[in-house]
């Protein structure tokens, strides 16, 4: 490979913004009467490791009396030094992170990533009482570090991919090799291989978008997480693990719907507690489906209550239709959320005393709203933000409009239809071959009860059927 570093100068002056973007940088040196070329990026390579590394190249070369590639190769004091034949890779190295030393008619890449960050923290998204509070941050390196150290197993495989023709970004497949099954691992690679985009901007959402292509589908058909323990924990059940540059988000999968409602806070609690937490999800679960949608059907058809219910229903009458305002509350109260999401932290709380007793209270005094809507709407609302998913719980929002609004419209028929075709859609999934709704479809006792209850830790059992390989 016949090349000159200030060939290597006009090269990355074209790929890569040499001379023209400030954050691309290089230092030229004379070592043994030879010139080498090291550029680096600004922000992704720590300082002191370059200085070391020009340091421990200018003391050598006055001992020493071997070339300057020779020097680069056998006492560059690094444990990551790799000789690159191909330089069209020299501008994804540089723009990774890597420092590129071009000497003549050699090149090497020497990884001193040091990418911008933060220190790993608990997620607030996925809080315990009690537990580690390491989640996982938006280094993929630290994130793989993180469930490395967790399970210290040979078998335990990152395999690293790129996705974006144009950004490139790093993609780490996690997998337990024996555990996981190898059909799913090498779907999972040959689809990721198969992106054809510029870029990745929203990192592993652009990507699940990808690999499951579940187009309008609202209900989640693979699980994020952020802690670090409950990405262990999946690895060796035989789930896949995605890991995406730039997200403290991972990706798990397959996943499950009756999956998405479990929480780690019911496994650092006593098997009792844990199993008590765990009911009342499911009935969190029931009541931001179901609660709202049967109550309108009581109150539109009072004549479908036993007589020791009679008392279900509004007690007042307004010129707004029940369905109205039903659809108002629950709406309204998908606003205030989002407006939570984008207003600052000591605002928000304010913001939330506003809408629960002004707009709330006066709502009800001018007769806007039923006293029994409001009621209701907020146990929905209780339910939903008692779904670990956050992606699940707004998916049941919004089958539970639907719900409404199929009561509205075709009164129980619609009610007892729609919920119909709601669980047979679900039954119709298999996200990476699962089936959605196992353990009840098909059915499986054994894990079902694992799911329901929360068991000691010699009781659970190892692997879960829908992650065996063919042979196990």
């Amino acid at each position: 490979m016949a090349i000159h570093p200030n060939e290597i100068d006009t090269y990355l002056e074209k790929e890569a913004g040499l001379g023209k973007s400030f954050d691309v940088g290089v230092r030229k040196l004379i070592i043994a009467d030879e010139p080498l070329h090291l550029y680096f990026i600004n922000g992704l390579c720590e300082t002191q490791f370059i200085v070391e590394l020009m340091e421990t190249l200018l003391t050598i070369e006055k001992k020493r009396k071997e070339t300057t590639a020779e020097l680069v190769k056998n006492h560059l004091a690094h444990q990551s030094v790799e000789e690159v034949n191909d330089q069209t890779k020299l501008p994804l190295f540089l723009l990774s992170g890597l420092i590129v030393i071009a000497v003549p008619n050699r090149l090497f890449a020497v990884d001193v990533r040091s990418y911008p960050g933060r220190q790993p923290e608990e997620p607030d998204t996925e809080k315990v009482v009690r537990g580690s509070r390491d989640g996982y941050v938006e280094n993929i390196i630290v994130n793989t570090a993180l469930t490395r150290r967790r399970i210290r197993n040979g078998q335990l495989r990152f395999e690293m991919m790129k996705a974006g023709t144009v950004s490139q970004i790093d993609v780490a497949v996690g997998y337990m090799e024996g555990i996981a099954n190898a059909d799913l691992v090498e779907k999972i690679k040959t689809e990721i291989g198969k992106i054809d985009i510029d870029g990745v901007p929203m990192a592993d959402k652009t990507i699940e978008e990808f690999l499951v292509k579940q187009r309008y589908n609202p209900f989640p058909l693979v699980r994020y997480t952020e802690r670090a323990d409950i990405g262990a924990a999946h690895l060796l059940e035989g789930h896949v693990l995605l890991f995406t540059d730039t997200s403290p988000a991972v990706m798990i999968m397959p996943a499950t719907y009756l999956q998405h409602l479990q929480h780690a806070e019911e496994y650092r609690e006593l098997p009792a507690a844990g199993t008590f937490i765990r009911m009342l999800r499911f009935v969190g679960l029931w009541m931001s489906l179901f609660l709202l949608p049967l109550w309108f059907l009581f109150a539109e058809h009072p004549e479908m209550l036993p007589k020791s219910l009679s008392f279900i229903g509004p007690n007042e009458e307004t010129n707004i239709p029940l369905a109205v305002q039903i659809i108002i509350a629950d709406v309204g109260i998908e606003w205030l959320r989002i407006a939570a999401i984008h207003t600052p932290q000591p605002l928000s709380t304010a913001m939330g005393l506003v809408a629960a007793v002004m707009i709330g209270q006066i709502a009800i005094d001018t007769g806007l709203f039923v006293p029994e809507v409001i009621l209701y709407t907020a146990l929905a609302a209780i339910g939903t933000f008692s779904t670990p998913s956050y992606e699940l719980g707004i998916a049941n929002k919004m089958a539970r409009l639907i719900l409404i609004l199929a009561v509205a419209f075709f009164g129980p028929a619609g009610f007892v239809i729609v919920t119909t075709l709601i669980f047979l859609f679900l039954v119709r999934l298999k996200p990476f071959g699962a089936p959605y709704l196992w353990p009840l479809i098909p059915f499986d006792a054994k894990s079902l009860g694992t799911i329901l209850i929360r068991k000691q830790a010699p009781e659970q059992s190892g692997i879960p059927e829908i992650n065996r390989t063919p042979s196990d």
